[in-house]
């Protein structure tokens, strides 16, 4: 059964339908010109010359300053060779590529490139200039690789704001997995996939309000291929997204494939899992079959040694460089209100060991006392309290928590091992104590000056999208990653949405 209009085989008549299934087939036909058929829509790069132009200038601009301070000869001509060679590396990989814009490549993969790099710069600036020092031509390419893998980290972040190319899409399978599928595309923004229709397979009704210009019989049938395609056509899809089940699975599904990359349709075949980052995907295949291996979260090695030398480093930094900043927002604070002016609670840290956290004071002395009184008026749909306007914060509280001044202490967290620079927001002791075996998992890593949750809306998210955005991080952090979210910290301090 298939859109009305669309293509059928000529042995349709000899297929077995269930009588409420041809039923179903009886509805307003729609009438289209095969001949103007649109193909797969090619969209322009529109972001191509600004990922080309700041691959060249992110390394040719350090380079030249690297090599210029060090006193080597024609600096100027050596950076630009190098942000040339740069360039084409990227390009001869396909990294300015449609799939490579829309799906930025990770820090292993710029790291790859980096290493081509040198290789390639080594036998050119040998052959060319031999007076130029090995060590200062590392060091001067180095900014380039950590600008590259920062930027493709940032555009990788869920939530991140970037402005993607949308494909419209058709959602192919069984009620269930189609509602699901739909459901959670139009939950979130952080994709550049709009559904535009569905194809269930069967009669059962579906909970999504999305069209449905055809169906897919409960058995293999001749036209499912038409079916698709005809609905494809009919709303302007560009890519089928498959979402296999016991209906459409193995060979039906293997001749569906055929079948649409014959009609110029691209297809996606959803997966049961959820919320791991592409750069943790391997596709394989063995025996005819395809496989995708799970490469395991960070939690040892190289980058979670870099990832507790940047925190230690950059908490000792910051501490030297806002102490001024420090002090004044104490004498504010001890001024403005009777009590210390430090703010001390146990918290729950990496592997669920509770840790002193510190923080500027915000509220009255007594405010743990007066909460009992306040739950009733919480604003936060699970187990963490936030109201808007608590009445226990004071009027200096109010300025220090919507621009995240009141958090500067937990630098001290940081400098001590407790906390990270970036991470999942530390919970409290009774939090933790309603928490599920999923909430649980926010534990395995060590909590965080900043993360998902503060650059995403803060108090604003509900309990569910906290919960996502955490394990999402706990998973699929690396130091690119962390990179990419202390550079939007900046923005989500400015705003202060979601502060209170």
């Amino acid at each position: 059964m298939g859109l009305a209009g669309a293509p059928r085989p000529r042995t349709a008549s000899n297929r077995p339908r269930r009588q409420d299934f041809d039923r179903l087939r009886q509805g307003q036909t729609v009438q289209r010109d095969r001949s103007t058929r649109p193909g797969p829509r090619k969209r322009p790069g529109r972001y191509l010359p600004l990922v080309i132009g700041f691959d060249f200038f992110g390394l040719g601009i350090p380079a030249w300053l690297v090599l210029r301070t060090d006193g080597q000869p024609r600096a100027l001509a050596g950076a630009a060779a190098a942000a040339v060679v740069w360039s084409g590396v990227r390009a001869a990989r396909g990294r300015y590529t449609a799939q490579g814009t829309g799906r930025p490549s990770g820090a292993l993969t710029a790291t790859g490139d980096w290493l081509l790099l040198i290789g390639l710069m080594a036998v050119l600036w040998t052959a060319a200039d031999g007076t130029i020092d090995p060590a200062t031509a590392v060091v001067a390419l180095l900014p380039g690789l950590l600008a590259t893998a920062t930027a493709s980290g940032a555009r990788r972040l869920p939530w991140s704001g970037r402005r993607r190319t949308v494909r419209r899409v058709l959602v192919v399978g069984e009620p269930a997995g189609v509602d699901r599928a739909v459901r959670l595309l139009a939950s979130r923004a952080d994709h550049g996939y709009l559904v535009v229709a569905v194809v269930p397979v069967g009669t059962t009704s579906l909970a999504c309000e999305a069209p449905v210009p055809g169906r897919l019989a409960p058995a293999p049938a001749d036209d499912d291929a038409s079916t698709v395609l005809g609905a494809a056509f009919a709303h302007e899809a560009d890519l089928a997204l498959v979402v296999p089940g016991p209906q459409l699975a193995e060979e039906r599904l293997r001749l569906l494939s055929w079948g649409l990359h014959d009609g110029g349709l691209d297809l996606s075949v959803l997966s049961h899992l959820s919320e791991i980052a592409e750069s943790r995907v391997r596709p394989s295949s063995a025996a005819g079959l395809t496989l995708l291996h799970i490469v395991p979260p960070l939690r040892r090695g190289p980058q979670q040694a870099l990832k507790a030398a940047v925190d230690r480093t950059g908490a000792a930094l910051g501490l030297i460089a806002l102490a001024p900043l420090l002090l004044t927002v104490a004498a504010a604070v001890r001024l403005t209100s009777a009590g210390p002016v430090f703010h001390r609670q146990i918290r729950q840290g990496q592997h669920n060991r509770p840790f002193t956290m510190w923080k500027f004071r915000s509220m009255v002395v007594d405010a743990e006392q007066h909460k009992a009184q306040l739950v009733a008026s919480n604003e936060n749909d699970g187990p963490m309290f936030k109201m808007r306007r608590d009445p226990r914060v004071t009027r200096i509280g109010r300025l220090l928590r919507r621009s995240s001044l009141d958090e500067l202490p937990q630098l001290f967290n940081v400098l001590r091992g407790d906390m990270s620079l970036v991470g999942p927001r530390p919970p409290l002791p009774d939090e933790v104590s309603r928490y599920d075996e999923q909430e649980l998992r926010r534990l395995a890593v060590r909590p965080g000056l900043t993360g998902l949750w503060q650059v995403s809306g803060r108090s604003d998210l509900s309990w569910q999208e906290t919960v996502s955005l955490d394990l999402w991080y706990v998973d699929n952090w690396s130091v690119a990653t962390d990179m990419g979210l202390m550079a939007r910290t900046l923005r989500a301090v400015t705003d202060g949405r979601g502060a209170y």
